[in-house]
């Protein structure tokens, strides 16, 4: 019996054991079940914008005028006469009386110098009459030739050479007379007046300072590497020069009137002359115009080739003279691009790319030629956004 026990007895307990972990199985849950991941690389994407485009080269510098003049006197006297325009910043025109030394002195000179020339015309007139009289007594002597000298030729040489130097004379007097009155060379504006009323000046004391108005330079300082953008090197291009007046911003039209021909030793770049025509618009019809001063200190853009098609795409993107494209079917291809310019952080492309061409601007780990790419859903924008949100309200109520 008690040996049957301990067959019975192991028997029992296994079997229970086999018929409870049969039950614990039927209690546990199945695994759930994973939706698959899609591991495929989500980008970001920029459209291509193709126009065309006309390139600038960018400069500064300061206006002066073309035409400068530092007067000085050609006499000596007292200034008798100051005109009312000749004053710093007043405008004058061609010929103007500016000032005037007194010419009594000058008048006397002139007076006594034509003096001299009419005695000078009748010695003259005498001894030709004396010369032909002596060669009507010397046709009567048959049996010898005169000579000059019995002829009275060296006197009548002489006469004319007092008649010559009485001239020069009148013309010096003139001139000097002429001289009393400061006159303005061209168009101007007074920069500076050194005489006032009354004042002695003597030969070559300076009067005043003229500056032109017709026309005003800004040299305009370019890299020698730039100047292959513009045309022709930049002769006849087209400027917009930008400054401030009145503490607003202006801009104002030049054009490239020549280049320096050489290279700044110092600062080496090569200059380009920009030319404004009428810089303080006293030709302007309209009083609304605005004037570009003299010293004016002006930024520029010169206008250069001009590109039928061109795109601008930042330059970090640009591996090997190629860019990133998400193709039709969200694949990566790489794109060979011609680059024409770098400005800044950014390149100019002329060929390659093309009107709505998907730019890759996000980074990739392991960029392959031919891989599936993704575009961000609009779902998972707006998870993020409500993330966002949530995020930041849970921040505030803190």
């Amino acid at each position: 019996m008690s040996r049957k026990k301990q067959i019975i007895v192991p028997i029992v307990i296994l079997a229970a054991g086999v018929v409870s972990f049969i039950g614990f199985q039927s209690l546990k849950k199945p695994p759930e079940e994973k939706a698959p991941v899609d591991n495929t690389p989500i980008v970001a994407v920029e459209t291509i914008s193709v126009e065309p485009m006309v390139l600038e080269v960018e400069s500064y510098g300061l206006v002066k005028p073309k035409y400068e003049t530092e007067l000085v006197a050609q006499i000596s006297g007292q200034v008798v006469e100051l005109s009312d325009t000749f004053v710093r910043g007043g405008f004058i025109k061609k010929d103007q009386l500016l000032a005037r030394i007194d010419p009594n002195d000058y008048e006397a000179a002139l007076i006594d110098a034509q003096a001299n020339m009419a005695s000078a015309r009748a010695a003259l007139e005498t001894e030709r009459a004396q010369g032909k009289v002596a060669e009507r007594e010397w046709e009567r002597i048959s049996h010898s030739s005169p000579t000059e000298l019995s002829l009275r030729k060296p006197q009548l040489a002489q006469e004319i050479a007092r008649v010559k130097a009485a001239q020069a004379s009148v013309l010096r007097a003139k001139r000097n007379l002429e001289r009393t009155e400061i006159r303005a060379p061209y168009d101007a504006m007074i920069e500076s007046r050194n005489v006032g009323l009354g004042s002695f000046v003597a030969i070559g004391s300076p009067i005043g300072k003229v500056l032109g108005t017709s026309i005003a330079e800004v040299r305009l300082p370019v890299a020698d590497k730039q100047l292959k953008f513009l045309i022709d090197q930049g002769k006849d291009s087209q400027v917009l020069l930008n400054g401030t007046y009145a503490g607003e911003k202006m801009q104002w039209s030049a054009h490239i009137a020549r280049g320096e021909g050489v290279v700044d030793n110092q600062s080496r770049m090569s200059y380009l002359v920009a030319q404004v025509d009428d810089p303080y618009r006293l030709q302007a019809s309209e009083n609304s115009v605005t004037p570009l001063r003299f010293g004016s200190y002006v930024t520029a853009d010169i206008l250069g080739q001009r590109l039928d098609q061109a795109a601008i795409i930042p330059r970090h993107l640009v591996v090997n003279n190629a860019v990133a494209i998400l193709d039709s079917e969200l694949k990566l291809k790489y794109m060979p691009i011609e680059i024409v310019r770098q400005d800044g952080a950014n390149v100019i492309v002329s060929n390659g790319l093309a009107e709505g061409d998907q730019l890759i601007i996000s980074a990739l780990d392991y960029p392959i030629e031919g891989m599936q790419l993704a575009l961000p859903s609009d779902d998972a924008i707006e998870s993020d956004l409500e993330s966002v949100e949530t995020q930041l309200a849970a921040t505030i109520e803190d």
